[in-house]
């Protein structure tokens, strides 16, 4: 591993360090598909011993609705305290905009609007979109949007970005996300705003859960970020003035050269280009 990097098997030789942990979901304790059953013991085994955890996530829905799609994965709930989604970030920014939305994503990211007085309208004539994600991303590209983006961009609509994330996990394979079309729509011009990580607002709210699991205030030097994404974890953490865990064999781990043997000069390469280190790396979460 990187000599300026410490490599570590177990969360266990970190975790005296620290009284909360802000953990990333998506690639870190499940896949879309299963949980990883090592992470959940992980940070079940950090709150056994008093800290509490906060699972941070760039879902563009609320967190009420990541609880239950954990619950049918199986991870329990004694492994966390809270969660945090972009969704929530979302809402708040929704509620206090006035104007029809246009909704880009999926149908089935349409709980982030519920219980919100909203107008939905098509681009034609709406007076911002709201962007949860591709249509159809188990088949799609940003590139097949550029046609849509740029008649966005023709009416000078603002777009809020309720995913900040490039691509998800799922299975085994990367499907695009959110964040891949607001960057798209950005570099024709278009103004964005992103809700989630790396972005301050979404760790302000879970600093706050986390005090109110504990029951008291927590200083941001007894804090651990993890997280699978340099980009979103490792840079909003690090911004946030947050130490991080790094976790190899998510999102970035064919770059890094595979899942179980990451290479030393390309997690180098890959921090000094981000211009952001980690605390510790780790391949996977375990205690």
């Amino acid at each position: 591993m990187s000599s300026a990097v410490r490599f570590i098997h177990h969360f266990e030789l970190l975790a005296d360090r620290y009284d909360a942990v802000l953990c990333d979901v998506w690639g870190v304790v499940h896949n879309s598909i299963v949980a990883f059953p090592e992470a959940s013991d992980a940070l079940g085994r950090f709150r056994q011993k008093g800290g509490a955890v906060v699972l941070i996530t760039n879902a563009p829905r609320p967190g009420e609705v990541v609880r239950r799609q954990l619950d049918r994965l199986g991870m329990p709930r004694a492994s966390y305290d809270a969660i945090i989604a972009s969704g929530d970030v979302t809402r708040a920014i929704v509620a206090a905009r006035k104007g029809a939305i246009y909704h880009l994503g999926p149908e089935r990211d349409l709980p982030i609007f519920e219980g919100l007085d909203v107008e939905f309208a098509p681009v034609e004539r709406a007076d911002f979109t709201v962007c949860t994600g591709l249509f159809h991303d188990d088949g799609e590209t940003p590139e097949d949007y550029r046609d849509l983006l740029a008649a966005m961009r023709a009416r000078n609509l603002f777009m809020l970005c309720a995913n900040p994330d490039l691509v998800v996990e799922r299975g085994d394979r990367l499907l695009y996300c959110a964040g891949a079309l607001a960057d798209l729509y950005g570099a024709l011009g278009g103004e964005v705003l992103y809700a989630g990580k790396p972005y301050a607002p979404i760790y302000e709210d879970a600093l706050a859960q986390a005090k109110s699991a504990l029951g008291r205030d927590v200083q941001r030097d007894r804090v651990l970020a993890i997280g699978d994404s340099i980009r979103t974890d490792l840079k909003g953490a690090r911004a946030f003035g947050l130490d991080c865990l790094f976790v190899t064999a998510g999102i970035h781990s064919e770059e890094f050269g595979g899942r179980e043997t990451p290479d030393a000069a390309a997690l180098a390469h890959a921090f000094r280009e981000a211009e952001a280190v980690p605390t510790a790396i780790t391949r996977r979460l375990v205690w």
